[in-house]
């Protein structure tokens, strides 16, 4: 399955439509939402289910996105991680105005996005299901390659800018709050790509993209009950 997103659509074309359609997200359930809507657009057959509860041996989770079609099946989770930023997008009438307001501490982001790897890694446990991570943002922080400091930072291990790669074990601190360590079973180098640019300060976005591969070895059956949010 590789790139392909639900067993048939290419990663790159589903990301040129989103970014033509909606270079810029008021939050990221918009972002969930434009996602799922590009889909939909790119070919009607995909089947998008929002919150999918998913049962792993740490108990009940939550999905953001389940997206299926007859050739196979992608989960995804979303990262919108936001630098303060105000603009329109559109001219006119039609013309839609954002007032993006400053994301928590890029360490947070960090962390949370590996653990939605984390996450995927436990949900793929069948042959016709891959995974994405995707984090979309405007801050340079989370891309760039960081300076060297006297003393590691404690997310070094969860560290996302380009040219690095996440594996095996990661360990928050040095280990020193293992809660937030976690253990990978893919290797992920780390290519960033572009996404849209804006005028004004912080109008870069970017985003990353993790595919996690199949675990499993059976398909099961899609479970009926549930919610459909095929975009209108």
């Amino acid at each position: 399955m590789d790139d392909l997103v639900a067993g048939r659509l290419p990663w790159p074309a589903v990301m040129a439509e989103l970014a033509r359609a909606r270079p810029v997200f008021h939050s990221e359930a918009d972002l969930q939402h434009a996602f799922a809507r590009t889909l939909w657009e790119l070919d009607r057959e995909v089947r998008c289910r929002l919150e999918v509860r998913q049962t792993t041996s740490d108990g009940a989770e939550h999905l953001d996105l389940l997206c299926a079609t007859a050739e196979g099946r992608t989960a995804v989770e979303f990262k919108y991680v936001k630098s303060a930023w105000s603009g329109a997008v559109g001219a006119g009438p039609s013309g839609e105005q954002y007032a993006l307001k400053a994301h928590g501490a890029p360490d947070l982001a960090r962390r949370d996005f590996v653990f939605d790897v984390a996450r995927l890694e436990r949900f793929c446990d069948r042959a016709d299901q891959n995974g994405l991570a995707l984090m979309v943002t405007n801050n340079s922080a989370l891309w760039r390659e960081p300076k060297p400091l006297a003393k590691l930072p404690r997310d070094h291990a969860f560290r996302l800018h380009e040219g690095g790669e996440l594996t095996g074990e990661l360990l928050w601190g040095g280990g020193d709050y293992p809660p937030n360590t976690r253990v990978l079973r893919g290797t992920y180098p780390l290519r960033w790509q572009p996404y849209s640019v804006r005028p004004g300060a912080a109008g870069e976005f970017r985003y990353l993209a993790l595919f996690v591969e199949p675990g499993g070895t059976a398909p099961a059956e899609p479970d009926a009950s549930e919610a459909d949010s095929r975009p209108a």
